[in-house]
């Protein structure tokens, strides 16, 4: 629906995203995985526990991830599992507008690839078709292909 620049109402709208956090959401660390899996642990939330696990190891879309069904995890829409994630990372002092559901699958692939710079292994565990789609969902920039490059004696 298009607005009248004459319309003195529209001046005052604000935009949709405005404040907001737009493009991808940060993967997780290893010290915030493990912060987050004690805080399950110690508040006896088992059901949470393998949510998280599965989330993180799986490396599923949120939609996707919600679709298992699992007597212990029982049904959840894709909104309920957002507001468990929010809670999970804002429990240890992350700031939830960063993270979302999609940092629990960018999570292992971004450990991955810090840890072996294999492109190919994280196209295969992520299901892209083309590299240049996990190039750009990883964030791969000239610094980390150069420190790459750097490690690499021949």
């Amino acid at each position: 629906m298009e607005y009248s620049d004459l319309d003195p109402a529209i001046h005052y709208r604000r935009p949709w995203n405005a404040g907001k956090n737009v493009g991808p959401k940060r993967p997780l660390k290893p010290r915030d995985i493990w912060a987050i899996r004690f805080y399950l642990d110690e508040h006896k939330r088992l059901r949470d526990r393998a949510l998280f696990d599965l989330a993180i190891d799986s490396k599923l879309r949120g939609c996707d991830l919600v679709k298992i069904r699992i007597d212990y995890l029982g049904h959840l829409s894709t909104r309920q599992y957002a507001r468990l994630v929010d809670e999970w990372v804002s429990t240890i002092g992350l700031d939830k507008r960063e993270y979302g559901t999609h940092s629990m699958r960018r999570t292992k692939a971004a450990l991955i690839y810090k840890a072996s710079g294999n492109l190919r292994a994280v196209q295969i565990l992520l299901g892209h078709t083309n590299i240049e789609n996990t190039v750009r969902y990883l964030g791969v920039d000239i610094d980390d292909a150069l420190t790459l490059s750097e490690r690499t004696e021949i």
